[in-house]
């Protein structure tokens, strides 16, 4: 059992997972790179960060592919964590015009109105 409770799964091109989430979005991509939508789809690119020339650390995503115009670097997560959101602000810091997007995008709670004393 990992950390937050995912379970290895395999997706339907034979690659191992790290979560059933994972697999499945593996399966979305591999069908958009078959219509022509992405081009070159990578599975866990590694982007070191070196600061004066010291590696400070790296970091694996889960997908990286090219659209037409741009890099798009993704990771699947259930729940971001501190240590994630510090790694994506350095890797996107180092690497100009990398940009981390995370997958299932996260939708705001909606807030709740205050009460105006009338």
């Amino acid at each position: 059992m990992t950390k937050y409770r995912a379970i290895k799964a395999d997706c339907a091109h034979g690659h191992t997972h790290d979560s059933k989430a994972e697999a499945a979005r593996c399966n979305d991509l591999h069908v958009l790179e078959a219509s022509g939508a992405i081009q070159r789809l990578e599975q866990q690119p590694v982007f070191p960060v070196i600061i004066d020339g010291k590696v400070i650390c790296k970091y694996k995503a889960d997908f990286a592919w090219w659209t037409a115009d741009c890099r798009v670097v993704e990771d699947v997560k259930g729940m971001t964590t501190p240590i994630f959101n510090l790694k994506k602000k350095l890797v996107e810091a180092c690497h100009p015009g990398t940009v981390i997007t995370i997958y299932p995008p996260r939708k705001r709670k909606a807030r709740k109105a205050k009460k105006v004393a009338a």
